[in-house]
């Protein structure tokens, strides 16, 4: 099993980069809010219970199609299996394996893509940045790209709770 997956520095620092920007413009959507009645602000959580291996898996609509994910909040990207990739129509075997991702079992390279949406219950991320893996990845795993476009999550007696 392949867990906690990190993208090359160079690709690192276009994520970081990117996040700067969207903190920016989160900080004046905050300040917007902070301005409006309460009951104005609505926030959407689901809940993701621990199961007996001691993972955090969710079944995710992507694109209109369910994807069985392992949280892995030591993964900076979403990685899709090569499998799960074909239900979603993104034709893995014509994207270009090219960007470098560094593993626990070693360096491996995936395809980059760009998913529409991940949904979870009334939690939504649109264009969530992600990589196809070949063969080494057993389950698709819900890395950081998901994550950190959430208002917050917190571990809580065996649940993990995402709130948007």
């Amino acid at each position: 099993m392949v867990i906690g997956l990190y993208l090359e520095p160079k690709l690192r620092e276009a994520e970081y980069q990117a996040a700067l920007e969207r903190q920016r413009e989160s900080k004046n959507v905050v300040a917007a809010a902070a301005s409006e009645p309460t009951s104005s602000i609505h926030t959407r959580a689901a809940y993701i219970e621990r199961e007996a291996d001691g993972h955090y898996w969710t079944r995710a609509d992507v694109e209109g199609t369910e994807v069985k994910f392992m949280v892995d909040t030591g993964a900076s990207i979403v990685a899709l299996t090569y499998r799960d990739a074909q239900r979603l129509g993104l034709q893995p075997d014509m994207l270009t394996y090219d960007s470098e991702i560094r593993t626990a079992g070693g360096i491996t390279y995936g395809a980059p893509v760009t998913l529409d949406s991940i949904r979870i219950g009334r939690v939504e991320v649109e264009s969530v940045n992600a990589v196809v893996l070949r063969s080494e990845l057993e389950q698709s795993l819900l890395g950081m790209t998901f994550l950190s476009e959430l208002n917050s999550y917190e571990f809580r007696r065996g649940q993990l709770i995402i709130r948007q």
